[in-house]
């Protein structure tokens, strides 16, 4: 027996020794990370449990890792861990997104640097630049969301361009071009000067702007005067078709049936009337630039006017310019500014500030234009969708933003889903060599179709011309939780079946419209039913200061750098500590040191643990009642964050764990069961100890993957294949709400003696008796013993007269002194503090006695200043007692 005993107390102490004093998570994470992979847990396939999907939002092919993707990809991971961790069948899809107009620009640039223009390429040489820089620089941020701990099912790792994901955009154009909802025309749209594309009217940000408004002079033909037209975009003169007034109007009245002549144009344009015009805006007169701006454009269609487009794509004046053909169109505002001053033809301009529509992706302003391109009527496709979500049949977390997406859906228009781009899903539409077109999903088809229409059996597909603009990066996106199961292309398969609908998905509320409401609108359309069940919208990641982050600021950090400086866990534990749904987060650093701490403190309480000796001894019974009351502690917290996850409140589901962990669990269990220095712990103490780890490593693993699975395999010896994250998380929620109840009480008894040792300076090591005057529970007795070191607990109708005491609800408890205690050095603190109360309590009677303040002074004020008084006699009382007790004592 000696020998067995003495040989695991070897093995323990070699056991203890392999734990490393500090923390280092750069040595632990790759190293369970490529675990997990080798044994592939993060792979989905459809079984018997219930599934539990998420598709990634795909970012940028070439894009890198920022703080919002941080933040939504451990939220995605925290709720896929936990699902897994329930029993369910967890399916992380991951993937990235074409991102037409991001890459084309990049990889424009990159020619561009080579001395390569992009109009020198035919569309397959660009494609294969394309093709190249996307191989190249693509998929890195999936890569980098690995370092986070991103347990996604790398192996159905998706790409909106790969050939399933086209098959379906294509297969679903040429559905809804069957069934009459898409379109081609030409409309007024948003046009992208940078990226030479249209925009649709969700990808256009509209920020103030202070410019000036000119007020330009329109000679009256036949007449010396002037039509006076107030414009913020002279530089559209040479568009103009007509002056409108209002027929209102009675300060213009004058002009009614007349003709000006466009400054520096020399154009005559008639003055014609509609009650479209404020008469209170500038001068009431409106030049009408049919071309250049949807309101013009609509009075222009009424009036039957001309549309004359004075500008090229990227954003310089065609020949309809005259003069300033080929300038950029800021530089001629500027440059015909001063023209028109030099003409007499201005007659004064003024500051103004409007709000400008700007490109979302080149942040440059846009430029209404009137273009032939390919529309989705949206209007009837997006009722069930509105339906959907104001039913809550799917919730949208936190709930505010239902008023948002019923206002957009309500409101929606036909979505523009051409581009004037080459990288993306070409538009399988093909136009015949005499006139009209045909849509089929390959060539192949669409020759079939084309002879059919010309009754042509000899026209050969080199006769047909492919349209050159491609589709909307959305419209490929729109399509994700259907495609990346094939759902498309095979719509009864195994896997959509199983998978679809999702079960959350994570985004932020910039895209709500982009890409939400349409997934909602397609899967509708597609599968008669929602694509998901839950959208939890994150805020958006801002500085300390509340500013927006972004590389011209400076204010971004590195996310790779967060890692390496506080590791995973601790980014993620920060991250979650400030990210309350739907709320912005102002990020901190500070909170990553917060999570690296909490790394720490978990880590030293396991090496406590782990370093204590255990021997077959009899269980105290202190140690039986920290166990009874940790464990209801733990179901109740456990409960507590289940109902947290149910309501899609993670952050608080973490501040609860934090709190489980760091105060009930190391401040208070641990300290109620710990041996004294150097000495033993009972066996079953130690195993119930080791079983409460236990539970907190799973109930945390989901918010810190990677401390949890190397605290886990170190708790007991492990099998090759084990892991925390295919654990359950515990499931019995009955606990004993009584002994909760009790053991706060027994908190405050032991707050009020430690607070007592620190004001009387009494060290921890010196034994108390401890006086109760008033009801007591002596349930928790032998914890109070153990943790207040304390010699007795008496029941005394009188508390001792040197004794220092507290309230705990309607019950006094005292701790004797005179053993304790300098009597001199504490008389001398008790007189100064008895001091200070008196003039304290001098100076609210003086307050009180003051008919002018108690006339004019609300009553609740003066209900707070007679407490104050009341408290101050109370203090006063009882120090005085103090006093007297300690000198009576002295003497």
């Amino acid at each position: 027996m000696e020998v067995s005993y003495s040989f695991f107390i070897l093995l323990l102490f070699i056991f203890y020794m392999e734990i490393a004093s500090k923390y280092q998570p750069s040595e632990v994470e790759n190293k369970w990370y490529q675990y997990w992979l080798k044994n592939n847990f993060f792979h989905s396939q459809p079984d018997e449990r219930e599934a539990y999907t998420i598709v990634i939002p795909p970012p940028n092919v070439t894009g890198v890792l920022h703080m919002g993707h941080m933040l939504n990809n451990t939220i995605q991971d925290i709720l896929v861990r936990k699902a897994r961790m329930m029993g369910k069948n967890a399916c992380w899809v991951p993937g990235t997104d074409h991102a037409s107009i991001a890459t084309e620009a990049k990889v424009v640039a990159k020619l561009a640097s080579e001395g390569i223009k992009k109009s020198d390429l035919s569309r397959e040489q660009f494609l294969e630049h394309a093709w190249d820089w996307t191989d190249k620089h693509g998929g890195l941020i999936l890569q980098q969301l690995k370092k986070l701990g991103a347990s996604c099912d790398w192996q159905r790792t998706c790409f909106t361009m790969d050939k399933t994901r086209s098959e379906s955009v294509l297969k679903v154009f040429v559905d809804l071009y069957n069934k009459g909802l898409i379109y081609r025309g030409v409309r007024m749209v948003n046009w992208d000067p940078s990226a030479k594309t249209a925009l649709s009217d969700e990808e256009v940000i509209h920020k103030e702007q202070v410019g000036k408004m000119y007020y330009l002079k329109y000679k009256i033909v036949g007449e010396e005067g002037y039509a006076v037209v107030a414009t913020t975009r002279p530089e559209t003169i040479m568009g103009d078709v007509a002056v409108c007034i209002n027929p209102l109007d009675t300060k213009n009245a004058h002009l009614k049936g007349k003709k000006v002549v466009v400054p520096i144009v020399g154009r005559v344009i008639p003055i014609i009337e509609d009650e479209y015009i404020d008469i209170e805006f500038g001068t009431g007169c409106l030049k009408v630039t049919p071309a250049h701006d949807i309101n013009d454009y609509l009075i222009g269609d009424k009036h039957n006017l001309e549309c004359i487009d004075i500008f090229n794509d990227d954003g310089t004046l065609n020949e309809h310019g005259g003069l300033y053909a080929g300038m950029d169109r800021f530089a001629v505002r500027k440059q015909i500014e001063k023209d028109l001053i030099a003409a007499l033809l201005m007659e004064k301009t003024e500051v103004y500030t409007n709000k400008v529509g700007f490109s979302e992706r080149t942040d440059v302003a846009i430029e209404p234009k009137l273009s032939m391109q390919w529309f989705l009527k949206m209007e009837d496709l997006a009722k069930p969708a509105l339906d959907a979500v104001m039913s809550d049949t799917i919730k949208l977390h936190p709930p505010k933003f239902k008023n948002t997406y019923r206002h957009w859906m309500e409101n929606v228009k036909d979505w523009c889903i051409s581009r004037q781009l080459w990288w993306g899903h070409q538009i399988p539409a093909y136009f015949l060599p005499e006139g009209g077109f045909v849509v089929a999903q390959t060539p192949e088809e669409a020759l079939r179709l084309a002879q059919e229409k010309t009754n042509n059996t000899k026209l050969k597909l080199q006769d047909l011309r492919q349209d050159e603009d491609c589709l909307d990066t959305w419209f490929s996106s729109w399509l994700w939780p259907i495609s990346v199961f094939n759902g498309i292309n095979e719509p009864d398969n195994e896997e959509i079946e199983y998978y679809y609908p999702s079960s959350d998905l994570v985004t932020g509320p910039d895209i709500l419209f982009f890409w939400v409401a349409r997934m909602i609108v397609s899967g509708y359309e597609y599968r008669r039913k929602p694509c998901f069940n839950n959208v939890y919208l994150t805020g958006i990641v801002r500085d300390k200061q509340g500013r927006k982050m972004s590389k011209s600021l400076g204010n971004s950090p590195e996310p790779l750098d967060l890692i390496r400086d506080f590791g995973a866990d601790g980014v993620r534990m920060g991250l979650m500590l400030s990210a309350a749904a739907g709320n912005d987060i102002l990020f901190d650093e500070q909170v990553c040191e917060q999570g690296r701490n909490f790394n720490n403190k978990i880590w030293n309480a396991f090496r406590l643990v782990k370093g204590w000796t255990v021997v077959d001894e009899q269980e105290p019974e202190s140690s039986k009642l920290a166990i009874q009351w940790f464990e209801a502690q733990l179901k109740k917290t456990s409960t507590e964050i289940n109902d947290l996850f149910d309501k899609y409140r993670l952050s608080e589901a973490m501040m609860a764990l934090y709190k489980l962990f760091w105060d009930d669990f190391s401040s208070w269990f641990l300290e109620m069961i710990k041996p004294a220095y150097q000495m033993p712990i009972d066996r079953k103490t130690y195993e119930a100890c080791l079983g409460f780890f236990d539970a907190l490593l799973k109930l945390l693993h989901p918010f810190m993957p990677f401390i949890t699975e190397e605290l886990w395999q170190a708790l007991e010896a492990r099998k090759e294949g084990e892991s925390i994250m295919m654990q359950l998380l515990p499931s019995d929620t009955e606990f004993d709400l009584q002994i909760l109840k009790k053991f706060e009480t027994s908190k405050e008894i032991i707050t009020g003696i430690r607070t007592i040792r620190l004001q009387k300076n009494i060290p921890n090591k010196d034994a108390l008796d401890l006086q109760v005057v008033g009801m007591h529970d002596s349930s928790f007795d032998s914890i109070l013993e153990k943790i207040c070191k304390l010699t007795s607990i008496t029941i005394v109708q009188e508390k001792s007269p040197d004794a220092s005491s507290f309230l705990v609800g309607r019950t006094e408890y005292g701790i004797p002194l005179l053993d304790n205690i300098n009597v001199e050095e504490e008389l001398v603190k008790l007189k100064s503090e008895l001091k200070y109360l008196e003039g304290f309590h001098k100076s609210v009677q003086s307050k009180l006695s003051n008919e002018r303040f108690v006339s004019k002074a609300p009553a609740a004020v003066i209900d707070i200043e007679r407490k104050k008084l009341e408290d101050a006699e109370s203090k006063i009382k009882s120090l005085m007692d103090n006093i007297n007790n300690l000198e009576a004592n002295k003497n």
